[in-house]
């Protein structure tokens, strides 16, 4: 079951998506069983979030604008890093900031004993280039991540965005600048409107589309990256049973992150590392990573395929 994600080493390859995981998760299991923990983006100074409604359902998953609210990294360094020492699975701090300087004055904050890695969320609008997310061009993508590379000797993974039709070229760039990991992926920009009042349903009028319904759409980006960088890919995108995240491996994955099923299922994450367990007996396999891009393709028909589209 053991991977090793960018030089972390993790006795199994599943986490939770940052958001949808906190320090209260430990009032219902032993946070010891997951392979890795990940915060929610923590941000320089606190933040109240977006106004309500922050979350509205849709068929098969549901969308959330929540606005990344942040208690500011000063109180994530005193309370939320210490608190996770008592368990033995590695600590990711995801960080997410409005312009690259503040990425760095995080990255050099965080970069405390107690934190194995730093996930940096480049998939939210920046003040930088016109308020899109900086993972929506391979340039941007280049330019944020080697500047935070420099500023940091922890291990990086760039979560990355669906929203953008280059997310080959963002993965290539982000591995170029010195990311030891990509997470593939973040929430589709979505919206949902309520019939009867003609309003949005969050208040934010567009938000974050996750679950189930996002996955066939994620599971192709994976293996479409798969085939261009040489860092472990982390998979994120509908993950609701150890099905779903074997199917994430042989596309590519190294490693999985669970997230709107733990709202589902508070103990979904101890389910699918058991299911993979299970998995892995029944089909005599010696070691989950032997699972890592093996789907089977005829090379040469997936080549007329494309060039077809």
């Amino acid at each position: 079951m053991k991977v090793s994600i960018g030089g972390v080493s993790m006795k199994n390859p599943v986490m939770p998506a940052s958001g949808t995981f906190a320090e209260e998760t430990a009032q219902i299991f032993d946070l010891s069983v997951l392979g890795a923990l990940v915060t929610k983006s923590v941000t320089k100074y606190p933040r109240m979030g977006n106004r309500g409604p922050r979350i509205a359902e849709t068929i098969a998953g549901m969308i959330n604008a929540v606005g990344i609210q942040s208690k500011g990294s000063q109180v994530i360094r005193e309370t939320s890093i210490p608190f996770y020492q008592q368990f033995n699975s590695p600590l990711i701090v995801s960080i997410s900031a409005d312009t690259a300087d503040e990425f760095v004055d995080l990255a050099q904050e965080l970069s405390v004993p107690g934190v194995a890695a730093l996930e940096i969320n480049i998939s939210c609008p920046n003040l930088e280039d016109d308020g899109r997310s900086y993972a929506m061009d391979p340039t941007q993508t280049y330019r944020v991540v080697d500047y935070i590379r420099k500023s940091t000797q922890l291990p990086l993974y760039a979560k990355l965005t669906p929203n953008t039709n280059a997310i080959t070229e963002v993965a290539v760039a982000a591995e170029a600048a010195g990311a030891d990991a990509v997470v593939v992926a973040n929430t589709m920009l979505s919206m949902v409107i309520d019939v009867e009042t003609r309003k949005p349903k969050v208040g934010n009028i567009m938000g974050g589309l996750s679950g189930p319904c996002t996955k066939p759409v994620i599971l192709r980006m994976v293996y479409q990256v798969y085939k261009k960088v040489g860092i472990p890919i982390i998979g994120c995108g509908g993950i609701c049973s150890a099905e779903d995240a074997i199917e994430y491996m042989i596309a590519g994955a190294s490693a999985v992150q669970v997230g709107t099923y733990n709202f589902v299922n508070p103990i979904g994450m101890v389910d699918i590392i058991q299911g993979m367990k299970e998995y892995a007996v029944r089909h005599r396999i010696s070691s989950l990573s032997d699972l890592v891009g093996s789907v089977c393709v005829d090379e040469q028909t997936r080549i007329d395929k494309a060039a077809a589209y």
